[in-house]
């Protein structure tokens, strides 16, 4: 089960890479926001058909919930938005690190102080650590995508 508790969100990261790449490309093409338009009413389509077959929940007990955990669709609007208006000018490889140090920060946040009704895990050196090595990477990375485009604009 532990395998699986990995492995699930590894396939989500791959997802959320591809997603960005094709909605970059096609809010080029269409608009940001309607490509992000696109992308929700799919979805919506999508999962429409499969609640009634796998949904285990009450999709009217939404109305049941404190207000503040509604605020989950305007964070996947958000994400999906500036995705496909960043990943056409920085790239996907910048866009998504730079998405995860955004997840890394808030997430470590989050965790140490159990906002959200989670369970507390204390900020130590090791994520200090893990923060600054991935810092370096998107700098790393950042910086040999700035010197690329130097070189594209000279030729």
């Amino acid at each position: 089960m532990q395998i699986a508790s990995l492995l699930i969100p590894l396939m989500a990261g791959i997802g959320l890479s591809l997603q960005s790449a094709v909605n970059g490309t096609l809010g080029n093409k269409i608009g940001t926001i309607e490509s992000a338009f696109l992308t929700f009413f799919t979805g919506a389509i999508i999962l429409t058909i499969v609640i009634p077959f796998f949904g285990g929940g009450t999709i009217l007990d939404v109305f049941q919930v404190p207000t503040w955990q509604l605020v989950c669709a305007v964070f996947g609007f958000l994400y999906l938005s500036l995705m496909v208006f960043s990943v056409p000018r920085i790239g996907v490889t910048v866009a998504v690190v730079n998405v995860i140090v955004g997840q890394l920060a808030a997430s470590m946040a989050i965790d140490h102080f159990g906002w959200f009704h989670t369970p507390v895990q204390t900020f130590d050196l090791q994520r200090f650590i893990g923060v600054l090595l991935l810092l370096a990477a998107l700098y790393l990375l950042f910086k040999k995508d700035k010197k690329k485009t130097a070189v594209e604009t000279t030729v």
